[in-house]
């Protein structure tokens, strides 16, 4: 089933959120990792338009460039190769930070045998500070609200892609229990944070 996503009170592309329940968004933490979903788009594919660049959090110490990613041929939205995990990635087809509404930012929990970019993302609480540096030069401070750990099958899409009437930031990654079968995390983490 596809769900729309939503931008700025439009819909945009479709995608299988339940797929974004990130699938790949992480592997087990075992000498030989799950293989990265197979994508259409290449996930750096260069975004001329304004966009996000990096993306800091002091508090978990982490700091990566910013990739843009859409969706893949079966309407799951692309993340970063397992094979890089310490890579994060914007979906272009939410709002840049800073614009109203709410826009996403995606990493690994863990890939490679090793620890992710948003490793420690589920450490996040109400006060924390997350910077998002901007192709235009401005450099913005968001300030965490929230944090929830959800299973897949319970994915808050709503409440993660629906419009808002202030510009804010959702962090998405993996959690819980890593499922052997499936090659994927039972839980996805969500942060939700407003702009300061």
């Amino acid at each position: 089933m596809r769900l729309p996503l939503r931008r700025g009170g439009r819909f945009v592309a479709a995608a299988l959120l339940a797929s974004l329940a990130l699938t790949g968004c992480g592997s087990a933490p075992e000498p030989q990792a799950a293989p990265a979903p197979t994508t259409s788009v290449p996930v750096t594919k260069p975004y001329d338009k304004l966009r996000p660049t990096e993306v800091r959090i002091p508090k978990i110490d982490a700091d990566s460039s910013l990739i843009s990613v859409a969706v893949t041929k079966d309407g799951a939205i692309a993340v970063p190769s397992v094979e890089e995990p310490m890579q994060a990635a914007w979906y272009r087809l939410s709002p840049v930070p800073g614009e109203i509404g709410p826009a996403i930012l995606l990493g690994h929990v863990d890939g490679n045998s090793q620890p992710g970019i948003f490793y420690k993302l589920h450490e996040l609480a109400p006060g924390d500070e997350i910077m998002v540096d901007r192709s235009d030069g401005e450099e913005l401070t968001f300030v965490v609200e929230r944090s929830i750990q959800v299973p897949k099958d319970e994915f808050p899409t709503e409440a993660v892609y629906g419009n808002t009437d202030k510009a804010q930031l959702r962090l998405i990654t993996c959690g819980g229990v890593f499922d052997d079968a499936e090659h994927s995390y039972e839980d996805n983490v969500v942060v939700y944070a407003n702009l300061v």
